[in-house]
């Protein structure tokens, strides 16, 4: 039974991966000089004899497919790109890297246009898919760089960042499969429209068992969906944070001023401050050599506590009477007693992180007291008043939370549950094992099997172990999130700019050993309080351990439209220099209305703007995938009317304008809601939009974008190059004078 299950486990995982890949499972063919042939794929296959039909994309053999050149044929004639649909071929592509190693017939079956720019032309459908038959050579090397150390993949919009970290996140784990196994991938995106529009890669690669999660997911328990004044997250993503919260930690382990009295049964017991703060420094003292958190370290100050309170006790009834039984007793009884626990948890309570970091927030006295660097403006931006079951987390929250669990730890109760449910396990475990032995004992009876008496025990627990194992059912990353302290082999980052310096002291946590992939543009940053350049970031915690690669092709972005993008760039900082776009688009428009206009001209914009995009038939999308991830092809088989329409508003104007929007279209998309992957119009914020593309692309108001924040230039810039095909700006008012190369149109 144990080798059927092992059997059931193993085919029902290899279907699972070759449902995946189903859909352009072969992609190219690679021809070499000796006449030896290799096709590629997304997964390696086998003959009965274990001879190749088809090489896995991240194998070493594949490499060839996306690093040869003409000047570096490493022994190849030809690369063949093969387009299908479901199992069929509808289309071949030929880089002939060597034009004079072909016979005639084979120059004659030659087929024409290159692949990738056949990619570049679809409609975008809501969710961005793989890009392994056009990897580029800059992009492989990428992919393939050596998995020790923080990798930072800088690029700008449109240069493939994030499919091209998703494309090494598998070819990690094809390649150091044993070892991450066993820890897993982590995947950090901006936000969870992100994780959704990214989620169908790696399962299409044959990948699944890697974990996707967004900063405000990472400590278990808590939903952080509320949000932050700017001030605010800036305050809580500032370094000084992590003093604030040892601090606070400290100060909660308090001491009398004098003394406190107790009362017990018309009994008053005193402890005088002598008494509280030598039980305080001898806990600290046993907690810092044991490696305890403040949480355990608190037994013993209990501990101590309840012995003077005990020998108070004692003093009073006269110790030659009593025996060590009763003095026992007498703990005990004080131990239980609400007005005994009541005052020692006023002293040294035992806190959870989601109840310490509430009662910091809520309290300007122990605000002021944990950190008197703040300014009176930077605290009063922290304070939420009210009880801890009226919090409403947000995303900046769990990094601090995270802090305080590293320096709380678990409370008892946490602790004596883990125990129980141990306890419990075992006790299943001997009854399953039990029951295993006398099935071993049968078999050997009647099967006759070799097996000795002392090794009956060691198979029945095997046995007992391995359905207790398979039970589980389920992937090894099902768990990982719900698990604070899982130590992960890889970590990757997505528009890792936005991250605060909370953030990063959080994932380092999560990857000790510093394997990371770290993915962004500083040129995009906008949150308060992010980095101004990677060494600011990444010296802190790994200085002499990260290396970067640049991504400099647009595969995104109309030359026309980027030329736009490339002014609002050089007016964040001259020195940066624009990806190269590698196609042609329409070019950007403009109109400048006045502010009461502006309703019934967005009206307008909406309806011309969805009748361009219904008059341009979009090619089927069966066949290769384009290089910012969505599915595409280069058939040139309309697939009648598509495109998606994105509105890019500023934040204090989302509101209003998604009201104006919906007045037209109700089923127009908000952004932060799941359906903006799938809708046909959608109204977003710049942040909102970070990471996504859509064919068309309006924005709204761009003075307000700019004005928006201190990096509002960056935002300006994003916007702009969310666009795949036609980009158009509604100003209300003056153009910004960054945008001074945009054409202006009377009407649209």
């Amino acid at each position: 039974m144990t080798e059927r299950q092992s059997f059931h486990e193993l085919y029902t995982k290899r279907l699972s991966q070759l449902r995946a890949v189903e859909r352009g499972l072969c992609f190219g063919r690679l021809d070499y000089d000796d006449e030896t042939r290799f096709y590629i794929g997304r997964l390696g296959m086998f003959d009965d004899d274990y001879e190749p039909l088809l090489i896995d994309w991240r194998a070493p053999v594949a490499q060839a497919f996306y690093g040869a050149t003409p000047a570096r044929r490493l022994d190849i004639r030809r690369r063949r790109h093969l387009r299908t649909r479901g199992r069929t071929v509808i289309g071949i592509d030929d880089d002939v890297l060597d034009l004079d190693g072909l016979d005639e017939k084979e120059r004659r079956g030659l087929s024409g246009e290159a692949a990738l720019l056949a990619s570049l032309t679809s409609g975008r459908t809501g969710r961005m898919s793989e890009i392994v038959a056009t990897i580029q050579a800059e992009q492989d090397r990428v992919i393939r760089s050596d998995l020790a150390g923080i990798l930072v993949v800088d690029g700008g919009p449109g240069t493939g960042k994030t499919v091209v970290a998703l494309h090494r996140a598998a070819y990690l784990l094809y390649t150091y499969r044993q070892r991450l196994a066993r820890s897993g991938v982590l995947i950090i995106g901006p936000n969870a429209t992100f994780t959704r529009y990214i989620d169908q890669v790696l399962p299409s690669l044959g990948e699944t068992d890697v974990v996707l999660a967004t900063i405000g997911e990472l400590y278990p328990g808590v939903v952080a969906t509320s949000t932050d004044s700017p001030l605010a997250a800036r305050v809580k993503g500032d370094p000084r944070m992590a003093d604030m919260v040892a601090a606070a930690v400290v100060q909660r382990q308090r001491v009398p001023d004098d003394v406190l009295e107790i009362v017990v049964d018309t009994d008053v017991y005193r402890l005088d401050r002598a008494t509280c703060l030598r039980a305080r420094e001898r806990a600290r003292t046993r907690a810092r050599r044991a490696g305890e958190l403040a949480n355990r370290a608190r037994r013993h100050f209990v501990r101590d506590v309840l012995s003077a309170l005990t020998r108070q006790a004692v003093d009073r009834l006269g110790r030659d009477l009593l025996e060590e039984a009763d003095v026992e007793d007498i703990r005990r009884e004080l131990a239980s007693a609400p007005q005994v626990r009541a005052a020692i948890d006023g002293l040294w309570p035992e806190l959870t992180p989601t109840s310490f970091l509430a009662d910091l927030y809520s309290s300007p006295d122990l605000l002021a007291a944990a950190a008197p660097d703040l300014g009176e403006a930077e605290r009063a931006a922290l304070l939420r008043p009210g009880p801890p079951s009226a919090q409403r987390w947000t995303p900046s929250d769990v990094p601090l939370l995270d802090e305080a669990a590293e320096l709380l730890g678990e409370t008892d109760l946490a602790v004596f549950a883990a125990s129980a449910a141990a306890t419990r396990d075992a006790a299943e475990l001997a009854e399953e094992t039990a029951y295993a032995r006398a099935g071993v004992e049968l078999q050997q009876v009647y099967e006759q099997l070799d097996i000795v008496g002392n090794e009956i025990d060691p198979v029945a627990a095997g046995v007992a172990a391995r359905y207790r194992d398979s039970g589980a059912a389920g992937p090894l990353s099902d768990g990982m999130l719900d698990d604070r302290g899982w130590v992960y082999g890889h970590v990757i980052v997505d528009e890792a700019q936005e991250l605060s310096a909370m953030a990063w002291r959080m994932l380092m946590r999560r990857c000790p050993a510093r394997s990371m992939t770290v993915v962004g543009d500083i040129a995009q940053a906008s949150a308060p309080g992010a980095a101004r350049d990677w060494a600011e970031v990444l010296d802190l915690h790994a200085k002499g351990r990260w290396r970067r690669e640049r991504l400099t092709v647009n595969y995104r972005t109309p030359v026309e439209i980027m030329a736009v993008a490339a002014d609002v760039l050089a007016a964040i900082d001259p020195a940066l220099e624009p990806p190269s776009s590698v196609r042609d688009g329409d070019r950007p428009w403009c109109r400048q209305v006045e502010a009461e206009e502006m309703p019934e001209a967005l009206q307008q914009v909406v309806e011309s703007e969805l009748a361009d995009l219904d008059a341009t038939p979009q090619p089927a999308d069966d066949a290769a995938s384009g290089q910012e991830g969505e599915a595409s092809g280069a058939t040139g088989e309309p697939r009648g009317p598509a495109g998606r329409l994105a509105l890019i508003v500023p934040d204090d104007r989302l509101v209003e304008l998604v009201e104006v929007v919906r007045s037209a279209h109700p089923e127009a998309a908000v952004g932060g809601s799941p359906a903006v992957l799938d809708a046909r119009v959608a109204v977003l914020t710049v942040t909102q939009a970070k990471g996504l593309e859509f064919d068309a692309v309006v924005v709204i108001d761009p003075a307000a974008i700019l004005a928006g924040s201190a990096r509002g230039a960056g935002d300006l810039y994003v916007a702009l190059t969310r666009a795949t095909r036609r980009l158009g700006v509604l100003a209300a008012g003056p153009l910004p004078e960054v945008l001074a190369r945009l054409r202006v149109d009377a009407k649209v």
